[in-house]
């Protein structure tokens, strides 16, 4: 019995020399710890000796099997130092050679024009609020002097997902729950970017889905003095110090007065060119004095309160600044469209 013990010892130790995988030293262990492994067969066998023989057997028996888990231990921690060298070696990086080149886009000039425009009427003490796309009629068009049949419903030709729902045409509606939410009926300095949706035919001036931001003032004794001097700020900030306003009478549901705001031309200096059309200026976005109608709609007493509103479209103030000539430009994703604007940026 002794001497098997000893056979076994040898057997283990050329075993364990031979492994060079973490997955078949298992087998081994099996082998001689298994349930039909050779130190359970010699186990078996103890029964079968006398009384003296069987506690020593016991005993060697023992040692033996503590003798087989350390060494397998040992060489099991080995063969993971092995394999975790292989694997460091064979995934080492070559930090000297060159990069893969990786293409990177910039800040779209939509989100640039709509960013400087948030900025400049922020300092100015302005609230940037922003509302639902899919919209009530009630605060998209009724609110806004619109009732149902209002012939300038037509103009906003819309879509519709129920009788009462819709894709918002303007971020106007944002402005009339601004009123509708301020409770206490105080002053409103807010202005509301956002996408809106018509339906139209997309084209080189045209777009389904495009961007506007509207501003609203309310409060006591807000003139037409107050909405261009905040028009002027806008049209120096966006197009150059020496740029000049002029405000020509319009027509929108929502406000009385309306005015249409054209800002000198940029590029002639009011001289007359292809991008003014030889008028010297150029248009750029609707406002007007609040309607009466719209501010009682909105829980705001007209005899009391005036304020005045403006629309701008960053489309249009994009095209005019930067010079692009097709509003489908915006929506394609061209990395070289985006890249040029990446070198705009570089140059200020």
């Amino acid at each position: 019995m002794e001497k098997k013990i000893l056979e076994i010892k040898e057997n283990l130790l050329k075993d364990l020399e031979k492994v060079d995988l973490l997955k078949n030293l298992n087998d081994i262990k099996v082998k001689y710890l298994g349930k039909k492994g050779s130190i359970s067969e010699l186990s078996s066998c103890i029964k079968d000796l006398s009384n003296d023989q069987k506690k020593k057997v016991g005993s060697l028996l023992n040692d033996l099997k503590n003798e087989v888990n350390t060494k397998i231990e040992e060489k099991k921690k080995l063969l993971e130092i092995e394999e975790m060298n292989k694997k460091i070696e064979s995934e080492k990086i070559d930090v000297t050679l060159p990069s893969t080149s990786i293409k990177m886009g910039t800040t779209h000039p939509l989100t640039r024009i709509i960013d400087e425009i948030e900025t400049l009427f922020i300092s100015m003490g302005f609230d940037v609020v922003e509302g639902p796309e899919v919209e009530q009629d009630l605060y998209n068009f009724e609110k806004l002097n619109l009732p149902k049949g209002h012939p300038a419903r037509d103009s906003q030709d819309s879509f519709y997902i129920t009788e009462e729902m819709l894709l918002r045409t303007q971020t106007s509606p944002v402005q009339a729950r601004t009123m509708d939410a301020n409770l206490e009926k105080s002053p409103i300095r807010v202005i509301c970017p956002g996408k809106v949706y018509r339906r139209d035919d997309d084209d080189a001036t045209h777009s389904h889905q495009f961007t506007q931001i509207e501003g609203l003032m309310v409060d006591k004794n807000i003139s037409v003095a107050d909405l261009k001097g905040v028009l002027e700020m806008f049209a120096k900030n966006l197009f150059g110090e020496d740029r000049e306003i002029r405000l020509r009478p319009s027509f929108f549901p929502f406000t009385e007065p309306s005015l249409e705001a054209d800002v000198s031309c940029f590029k002639c200096g009011g001289k007359g060119c292809s991008i003014c059309k030889g008028t010297g200026w150029i248009e750029i976005l609707g406002s007007g004095m609040v309607h009466p109608n719209v501010l009682r709609n909105c829980g705001y007493d007209p005899e009391i309160y005036t304020g005045f509103a403006f629309g701008i479209g960053p489309e249009r103030v994009a095209m005019l600044k930067y010079g692009i000539n097709d509003i489908r430009s915006f929506y394609t994703n061209d990395m070289r469209f985006l890249n040029t604007f990446d070198r705009v940026e570089g140059e200020k």
